[in-house]
C-alpha cells in the first residue's frame, strides 16, 4: 500500500509514464475535489485537485461551483492525458441521505461524465486498502466516517461530524487567523500547531471510538486528509488504547479508492 500511495504521488498532473488512464474516481471533498485515474492493471496514472468550499458535511451547498471545479479538473485531465473522460465513479459520506447523494451523481453528469457508481467514502477507501479485519477511519473536512471489517465483510458503517475543518476553527479561534489561514498554517506548519490541536484530535479519537461501540474493533486504518499532521496516529493511539496504522499521503487513499470502485 505505501508503494501504490508513493507512486500515486509522483503523479500530481502528470501522466505516469507508460501507464494510459482507463478507470477514474472523483472525489468531492469538504476542502477539495479530486480527480483520480488508474491503468488496466490497477496502478496510479493522474490525478489532480483544486481547492472548493462547494461541499459541506458531505452534502453539496454551491451545485454549480462544484460542476465547474469537477469541469476544470475534467479540462486539465483531458489536456494532459490526450483522452476523453467520459465516466467516473464518485462517493459520499456514510450518513448522508439518499436525495443528497444523488446530487454527487448529478454533479458528474452537469460536468459530462457518467457516474458509473456511486459508494460511500469508507467502502471507496477499503476498495484500496483491503482490510479484513479491523477499521477503516475516513476523516474528512467535515465529518469522520468508521467501517468495521470481520473476515472481509463490513459489519457496521457510520459517520459522525467532526474532522479537519473542527481542527480549523480550533486554530483560528487559538491564533486569531481566519479560517482560511488557519488551514494553510495546520497543512505547511502541522509540527509547529500539533500541540494546540491535540484535543480536536482527542475528540475525532472519541468519535471512532463510540462508533466502534467502544469494543476495540482490532487495527484502526486511518485514511483522508485532514489528520495530516505529525503524531496524529500516536495521539489516537495512546487515547484509543487500540493499534493504529497511519499511511504516508493518506490524503490520496479514498479519492484513488473511488476510482478502483
Amino acid at each position: 500500500m505505501e508503494g501504490f500511495l508513493a507512486d500515486a504521488s509522483r503523479h500530481l498532473r502528470v501522466c505516469a509514464e507508460g501507464r494510459t488512464p482507463v478507470r477514474f474516481g472523483v472525489d468531492l471533498g469538504t476542502a477539495t475535489i479530486v480527480l483520480t485515474a488508474l491503468d488496466d492493471e490497477g496502478r496510479p496514472a493522474y490525478w489532480d485537485f483544486v481547492r472548493a468550499t462547494v461541499v459541506r458535511d458531505g452534502v453539496v451547498v454551491d451545485f454549480q461551483g462544484a460542476v465547474d471545479a469537477v469541469r476544470t479538473l475534467k479540462s486539465r485531465a483531458e489536456a494532459t492525458l490526450g483522452i476523453t473522460i467520459d465516466e467516473a465513479a464518485t462517493a459520499h459520506p456514510p450518513a448522508v441521505p439518499a436525495s443528497d447523494c444523488r446530487a454527487c451523481h448529478f454533479v458528474l453528469q452537469q460536468a459530462g461524465i457518467e457516474c458509473r457508481a456511486l459508494v460511500d467514502e469508507v467502502t471507496a477507501a477499503n476498495a484500496l486498502l483491503q482490510v479484513r479485519d479491523g477499521a477503516v477511519i475516513d476523516v474528512g473536512g467535515g465529518s469522520t466516517g468508521v467501517g468495521v471489517f470481520r473476515s472481509g465483510e463490513l459489519v457496521s458503517l457510520s459517520d459522525q461530524a467532526g474532522g479537519g475543518h473542527q481542527l480549523d476553527l480550533i486554530l483560528a479561534g487559538a491564533l486569531k487567523l481566519s479560517i482560511e489561514d488557519a488551514e494553510v498554517r495546520k497543512r505547511e506548519h502541522g509540527a509547529d500547531v500539533a500541540s494546540l490541536l491535540r484535543p480536536g484530535i482527542e475528540r475525532i479519537a472519541e468519535s471512532i471510538r463510540r462508533q466502534c461501540g467502544g469494543t476495540p474493533p482490532g487495527t484502526v486504518h486511518l485514511a483522508g486528509g485532514a489528520l495530516r499532521l505529525p503524531q496524529a496516529d500516536t495521539v489516537i493511539a495512546r487515547y484509543l488504547g487500540w493499534p493504529v496504522r497511519a499511511y504516508d499521503h493518506a490524503e490520496l487513499i479514498t479519492p484513488f479508492g473511488i476510482a478502483v470502485s
